[in-house]
């Protein structure tokens, strides 16, 4: 890890430690020192943009008081420059929490609840000027027995954090190249497929460990090895989306980074495509052009890739495809009674 990138990771240390033990007060205080008033703020669909002075109201306040004893644990964090010599800090996680209030009107349980987060930070000297997140939202609808859209292929689990438990360790400078340039390849293989010719030419026993994990968002699930991912990810998205073009392929909005076997990459959107073929995730084709926002991490084992974290915004492509789930969401659970759960949950005999 460079001088650079460990600094920029102590220098988001204290907004960590304070949801780590979430209070209002401290978390407002440790987002006032870290953003610049009028940073841009990306957040996921229905959140959308805001600025670094309004951020905790336009996300937090509604979290905490969904999950009052709410905490963050942080499994990945990654800094590094990308190519137009930005430096970005990419973090992974949960956000953890007895869900007692509704929160997006998705009905609490008064259970543990998790919901993963990916959150890209990028700095101007010592401040943040720039965010890019996405929180699991459908993640949580699931655990609240509310999904309202069609089922995932893949498996829905709780997200683990990498195999070598090394994610929020200090990280190799000296691999950072080999990774970056090793991702690089294995996704300009990728964006040849089907254009160019069948699955052969993505070469992916050469980019990808026989035993990969690939841990999806919640919605399309996650799955194990190059058969698993194939299977229940990547034809049916490939059958819908052949056209796509991802931040190799000529997008502007991708920022690519490594830090030793970690590599990132964030973009608002980063890929485009149109939806043909058999559709997808259960919604018909319509010949319909959209963006996707894809947050992603990548853990390399010697020359080839052992796990991937993706995180998509799939309530924005849905929104772009004229489907508002939420509000069918609201339609499926309209004989749940809405309100708060005692808490704290339980009673005392």
């Amino acid at each position: 890890m460079t001088k650079r990138s460990a600094g920029l990771i102590s220098l988001i240390a204290p907004l960590r430690a304070a949801m780590m033990d979430f209070e209002e007060a401290s978390v407002r205080g440790a987002l006032t020192d870290i953003f610049v008033p009028n940073a841009k703020v990306q957040l996921f669909h229905p959140l959308g943009d805001t600025t670094g002075a309004n951020f905790y109201d336009c996300a937090y306040a509604a979290l905490f008081e969904a999950m009052p004893d709410l905490e963050r644990r942080d499994l990945i964090i990654v800094a590094g420059e990308t190519a137009a010599h930005e430096h970005w800090v990419g973090c992974m996680g949960h956000y953890v929490g007895s869900f007692v209030a509704p929160f997006l009107d998705i009905p609490p349980t008064g259970h543990l609840a998790h919901m993963r987060f990916h959150e890209f930070f990028r700095f101007d000297g010592d401040k943040i000027d720039e965010m890019q997140a996405i929180w699991d939202l459908p993640e949580l609808m699931m655990q609240a027995g509310a999904w309202p859209m069609g089922p995932s292929l893949g498996r829905e689990i709780c997200v683990p954090a990498p195999l070598t438990q090394d994610g929020l360790s200090a990280h190799d400078a000296a691999a950072s190249q080999h990774s970056h340039d090793l991702v690089i390849d294995m996704l300009t293989h990728l964006s040849r497929h089907p254009g160019e010719g069948g699955p052969e030419i993505m070469r992916a026993d050469r980019f990808w460990h026989p035993r990969m994990n690939w841990y999806g968002p919640a919605g399309i699930g996650s799955a194990r090895g190059i058969a698993g991912f194939r299977n229940w990810h990547q034809i049916p998205f490939l059958n819908a989306l052949p056209d796509r073009i991802g931040g190799t392929g000529g997008t502007s909005n991708a920022h690519f980074f490594a830090d030793g076997d970690y590599v990132a990459v964030t973009g608002w959107p980063n890929m485009q495509m149109t939806v043909t073929g058999d559709g997808w995730m259960g919604i018909a084709p319509a010949g319909q052009e959209i963006t996707m926002r894809s947050l992603d991490f990548w853990r390399v084992e010697g020359d080839r890739i052992r796990e991937n974290w993706v995180l998509v915004d799939l309530l924005d492509v849905f929104r772009q495809l004229g489907v508002n789930v939420l509000s069918r969401l609201r339609e499926f659970n309209k004989s749940r009674v809405p309100g708060r759960v005692p808490f704290p949950v339980g009673a005392v005999r």
